[in-house]
C-alpha cells in the first residue's frame, strides 16, 4: 500500500495551509480533494489581513495572493435596532472568490512539494501505527473537507446541534459604485441571531448572503425573504446554500493521528460567519501537528488553546450576550463614539480579538 507522511483531506483554505505547513517541516505530503480546481465554494469570499498574514509566514506571496483585488478599505455595521456604524478599520481585508483564492492556495502547495491528487474520500480507519485512506496509508490524516467532513464522521463526532448550526445562501449581484469600497453587514430581529452582507468583490458585483440559526427553523424560502428584507437593493443569481458549523458547538480534537481543521473542525465565527482566518490558522497549526504521530491530537488541541483559547472564549461569550438585541444595538452605538471599541469589535469578528472590559463597559453605559 502506497504510504505518505500526510494526508489532507480537502484543498480549500485550511487543507492548503495544512499542505503548506507540513511541507515546511519536510513531511511527504499528499493533499486530496473530491474536484477539480478552480471550483466555485458558497462563502463570503471576506479574507481578513491576518488570514493573509498567516498565509504569508507559510510562504504564500500577498501580492499573488491577492493579485487583482484592491483592498477594501471601508466597514459598515448595522445593529438589530438599527443603530449604525461605519468606517475604515486599521487594516483594510480583501474579498477573492473562492473559485479564485482556493486555487491559488492549492497552487502554493502543490508547488511547496504537496501532490494533489482528484479523489473523493469513502474510507478513513486510523490505526496504532498510521490511517488507512481507502488505497493509501497515512502517518497522520487532516481532516479540512468542510461542515461536512467525512473525516470528522469517520471519528464517530456529529456535526453541530442545530442551535450552534446556522445555514446561508449566497450569491454575486451588481453593486453601486458608491458601495465598491465598503463591507457591509446587516443584522435583524427578526428571527434573531441573523445578518446579511454584502462584499465587493472589485468588478462591479458584490458577493451578498443572508445566513440564521438552524434551530430558528430556517427554509430556502425564508432565508430569500430575510435577503430581500436587508438587503432589498441586491438582486443575486444562482444563489446556493451552505451549512456553518459555530466555534460555539465545535467538537473537541480527540487525541491520535487525525486531526481536524477549519469547518470540519466546527471552526466558525459566531458572530460574523467568518471562517477564513479560523481555516488558515487551524491548517497550519495541524500542519505542524502532523510531525507528532500519535500525539498528533493532543498537540494540536494544546496548539489551538494557546493560539485561540482566549478568543474562542470571548467569541462564545459575546455570542451569548448577543442574543439581547438590545446589548447589540448598544454596543454598536458605543463602537460609532469610540473608535478603540470599534477597533475591539473589527478584530473580535473578523480575526483572533477579545471581548474587552473597555467594550463591555461602553456597551452598558450606551444600554437605554
Amino acid at each position: 500500500m502506497e504510504s505518505w507522511d500526510v494526508v489532507v483531506v480537502g484543498g480549500g483554505p485550511a487543507g492548503a495551509a495544512a499542505a503548506l505547513s507540513a511541507r515546511r517541516t519536510g513531511a511527504r505530503v499528499l493533499l486530496l480533494d473530491r474536484v477539480d480546481f478552480p471550483r466555485d465554494k458558497v462563502c463570503g469570499d471576506a479574507v481578513a489581513p491576518e488570514a493573509v498574514d498567516v498565509l504569508a509566514e507559510l510562504g504564500v506571496d500577498p501580492a499573488v495572493l491577492t493579485a487583482g483585488h484592491l483592498p477594501v478599505p471601508g466597514l459598515s455595521l448595522r445593529s438589530p435596532g438599527g443603530a449604525t456604524v461605519a468606517g475604515a478599520p486599521t487594516r483594510p481585508s480583501f474579498v477573492i472568490p473562492r473559485e479564485v483564492l482556493d486555487a491559488r492556495l492549492v497552487a502554493a502547495a502543490v508547488g511547496a512539494g504537496a501532490e494533489l491528487r482528484r479523489h473523493p474520500v469513502r474510507r478513513i480507519e486510523p490505526g496504532p501505527d498510521g490511517v488507512v485512506v481507502d488505497d493509501v496509508q497515512a502517518d497522520v490524516v487532516i481532516g479540512a473537507d468542510g461542515a461536512e467532513s467525512v473525516v470528522r464522521r469517520a471519528l464517530g463526532i456529529p456535526t453541530n446541534a442545530a442551535d450552534t448550526l446556522a445555514v446561508a445562501i449566497r450569491g454575486y449581484a451588481p453593486v453601486p459604485a458608491e458601495a465598491a469600497g465598503t463591507l457591509v453587514l446587516r443584522t435583524t430581529q427578526q428571527r434573531w441571531p441573523a445578518y446579511a452582507w454584502s462584499f465587493p468583490i472589485g468588478d462591479g458585483r458584490a458577493n451578498v448572503g443572508y445566513g440564521e440559526l438552524v434551530s430558528a427553523g430556517a427554509t430556502r424560502g425564508g432565508l430569500l425573504e430575510g435577503l430581500h428584507r436587508l438587503l432589498p437593493e441586491a438582486e443575486p443569481a444562482r444563489l446556493r446554500a451552505h451549512r456553518l458549523p459555530l466555534s460555539t458547538g465545535r467538537p473537541r480534537q480527540p487525541d491520535g493521528r487525525v486531526l481536524l481543521a477549519g469547518d470540519a473542525a466546527g471552526l466558525i465565527n459566531p458572530l460574523t460567519g467568518e471562517g477564513i482566518f479560523y481555516a488558515v490558522l487551524s491548517g497550519a497549526l495541524a500542519g505542524e501537528a502532523a510531525t507528532r504521530g500519535a500525539r498528533a491530537g493532543a498537540h494540536l488541541r494544546d496548539a489551538m488553546r494557546r493560539r485561540l483559547g482566549a478568543h474562542l472564549r470571548s467569541s462564545g461569550a459575546a455570542a451569548q450576550l448577543s442574543r439581547w438585541p438590545r446589548l447589540m444595538d448598544a454596543a454598536f452605538r458605543a463602537a460609532a463614539a469610540d473608535r478603540r471599541v470599534f477597533d475591539d469589535v473589527v478584530a473580535l469578528g473578523l480575526a483572533d480579538g477579545r471581548l474587552t472590559a473597555r467594550t463591555l463597559a461602553a456597551a452598558v453605559r450606551r444600554l437605554g
